[in-house]
């Protein structure tokens, strides 16, 4: 599936600015993610782009989440490799499964980390990523009611890819930064 179309796709199921911003985020921490990690550029960022098309079907119900997330990709033809990437990023939700290699990690952590990285540029003045330091979310990450939705252990998940928190950090800014008009940041 061709970008746009995923796009097309993700804003047909995704109504909300800020979770469609998400997965653009998510996107483009993928795609360096492949980068650094010899993937797929192509499937690693359609994955985070992809990875939420369920989250206000399913209502922020996270025994639910990602399961009709299979549905719609499976139905739209997407390969079975991104499929099970984007259901194992919500691990619970699926029994007995457990992320077991790298795209299935970097998913996971890659979308979480936007999360702390948009939290940290919301709390600066101009509320840009521009002025955003890696050492400032590395430092947020720390404080446990900074964000606090943020599954810390999830973002941790990097150090199984072979990326010290700060690299993956770093990583992950400079992706965000990439499509910071796109964000709003």
């Amino acid at each position: 599936m061709q970008r746009e179309k995923a796009l097309e796709l993700l804003k047909t199921h995704v109504k909300n600015e800020n979770l469609v911003k998400h997965c653009l985020a998510s996107e483009a921490v993928m795609r360096a993610l492949a980068s650094r990690l010899g993937g797929d550029s192509e499937l690693w960022g359609l994955a985070g782009l992809l990875h939420d098309i369920d989250a206000e079907l399913t209502a922020g119900d996270l025994s639910r989440h990602t399961h009709e997330a299979e549905r719609i990709l499976r139905e739209n033809g997407l390969p079975e490799e991104l499929i099970e990437a984007v259901k194992l990023h919500n691990e619970a939700a699926h029994a007995g499964k457990k992320r077991s290699d790298a795209f299935h990690r970097a998913l996971a952590a890659g979308e979480t980390v936007t999360g702390l990285i948009t939290a940290t540029a919301l709390v600066y003045p101009d509320r840009r990523l521009a002025s955003v330091k890696a050492s400032s979310v590395t430092k947020r990450m720390k404080d446990k009611r900074f964000a606090a939705s943020v599954d810390r252990g999830i973002i941790m998940e990097c150090e199984a890819l072979g990326l010290k928190l700060e690299e993956f950090v770093e990583l992950s800014l400079a992706a965000m930064r990439g499509v910071s008009g796109e964000l709003g940041l």
